[in-house]
């Protein structure tokens, strides 16, 4: 990948597995973590319009790193290409302006208005490296299966950053972690 590359953790802390790309991109901000200057790890956590505005700093490549119900085991890891007009992934769901509940989704429909108005531009290249979740009640903590795939989600997404071109995936990828 060349451009600017931001890599946003997305999720609820307090709602178990749902804290997944929270602590994975606190390990992807841990010294020694090799990231090249053209990259930038947040913590978006449950903040999307924050994620909306970030954007708004002119990104090539997106990675969104959250917990992903596909139906896989607990643990499982995916790696989407986010394509606009593909069915069920990145369609605006429920009210886009509701700062404390905005899925990735509504971030995104959300900085297509913010990009018109000012100017602009989305960006190019939205990935997902998302984790089959197996608990999101009331909770800190991530279950064994997910504090299991958190090295190999840190791993997927330093590999993202480092390979060159675009030739990483088609339209999904799964990797069983562990």
């Amino acid at each position: 990948m060349s451009g600017r590359i931001l890599v946003a953790g997305i999720g609820n802390v307090f709602l178990g597995d749902d804290g997944f790309g929270v602590e994975t991109v606190r390990r992807l901000s841990e010294p020694g973590s090799r990231l090249p200057d053209h990259v930038e790890v947040v913590d978006i956590g449950v903040r999307g319009v924050h994620l909306a505005y970030q954007l708004l700093d002119g990104y090539d490549t997106l990675v969104l790193v959250d917990a992903t119900a596909r139906g896989g085991a607990p643990g499982t890891l995916y790696l989407i290409e986010a394509t606009e007009g593909e069915p069920g992934t990145l369609a605006p769901q429920g009210p886009v302006l509701d700062g404390h509940r905005m899925s990735p989704d509504a971030v995104l429909a959300l900085l297509d208005t913010l990009c018109a108005g000012t100017g602009g531009t989305p960006p190019r290249r939205i990935l997902v490296v998302g984790c089959e979740p197996d608990c999101l009640e009331e909770g800190i903590g991530l279950s064994a299966p997910v504090a299991a795939a958190v090295p190999e989600a840190v791993r997927m997404v330093l590999d993202l950053i480092h390979r060159p071109g675009e030739e990483l995936l088609g339209e999904e990828h799964n990797a069983a972690a562990n």
